[in-house]
């Protein structure tokens, strides 16, 4: 699985690869269900994470040009021999509002050293915009909104995610359907099907420090976005570490510095902050917080689903 790993690495570190329809987040590895399904249930807790994005900070009269709030839940399920999950995501994009909703279930079996998730999720997405925010050269453009405009449509997504104790890797997909939100006014939304790899890998450096590299692609078909990621772990409670976004056709190259620690065993806290290479010249910051609340077994564990913190 290692060499696996590595292959990928490889292959990917050379490709161009920044599908911005779905939102957008540094801290991938903390939120692995918000674009896998198949990730529900894969660990021995009921696991809740909260991300919240500032993007582009600075710009545009709001203070960051997008504001990103995710929040995720999940908890396996034996009687369904597998997991559930819920995924909220609330998207502001200047004059647009979007909201995503999800519920997935993962099928769970043993496979090999590790642990296989094949997940399927549906819910709803909803897209809004404020017609009176922009401004247009032409009073009767007819592709500007009048008014507050809003839509809804049903959303599909499936994935499938493997791990055993020491490496991870997952792949999805969304808006399966590539559903059309048809707004109140008669103008249309076209959601495009997206695609989403992410791998890890984490290695040991000696007993108090490990090293978790991992990658995070996504990619619409026609354009795609790549981070590669870095984080050095202390004891197992402290973290730190980086990550390069590469994106094209636009390139648009960023740093990312990740730091967070574990406040308990159980509560976690991340930050993350975008630095921006491109003209834009608006950098972006992440906060993340994390709890598990445990599941009390009646019997004792001779194997875990995935022992690792992030």
């Amino acid at each position: 699985m290692k060499k696996i790993l590595i292959l990928i690495l490889s292959v990917l570190s050379v490709v161009l690869v920044s599908a911005q329809q779905d939102p957008q987040f540094s801290q991938n590895m903390f939120n692995k269900l918000a674009n896998n399904p198949g990730f529900a249930g894969s660990r021995e807790s009921i696991s809740t994470t909260i991300l919240h994005r500032s993007q582009y900070i600075g710009f545009g009269e709001s203070g960051a040009a997008i504001k990103t709030l995710n929040l995720s839940v999940d908890a396996p399920v034996r009687v369904l021999h597998g997991g559930v999950g819920l995924n909220i995501v609330k998207d502001d994009i200047a004059q647009y509002s979007n909201l995503g909703l999800q519920a997935s279930y993962a099928y769970g079996t043993d496979l090999g050293v590790g642990q296989l998730g094949l997940g399927v999720s549906i819910g709803m997405f909803q897209s809004g915009a404020n017609g009176s925010g922009f401004r247009s050269g032409d009073a009767n453009d007819p592709v500007i909104p009048e008014g507050d405009v809003k839509g809804s449509a049903i959303d599909l997504g499936a994935g499938m995610y493997y791990n055993t104790e020491n490496v991870y890797v997952g792949l999805s997909t969304a808006h399966i359907a590539e559903p059309t939100i048809e707004y109140s006014d008669g103008l249309q939304l076209e959601m495009e099907r997206h695609y989403f790899l992410i791998a890890g890998y984490y290695y040991f450096l000696n007993p108090n420090l490990s090293l978790n590299p991992s990658i995070y692609l996504k990619s619409d078909g026609a354009t795609s976005q790549l981070d590669i990621n870095s984080n050095l772990i202390y004891n197992n409670k402290i973290w730190g570490g980086v990550s390069y976004r590469h994106a094209e056709p636009v390139f648009r190259p960023e740093l990312v510095i990740l730091t967070g620690m574990h406040i308990t065993e159980d509560l976690k806290i991340g930050l993350a902050y975008d630095i921006v290479f491109s003209g834009i010249g608006s950098n972006s910051i992440e906060f993340m917080l994390g709890y598990d609340f445990k599941i009390k077994q009646d019997k004792a564990i001779s194997k875990h689903k995935n022992p690792r913190f992030l």
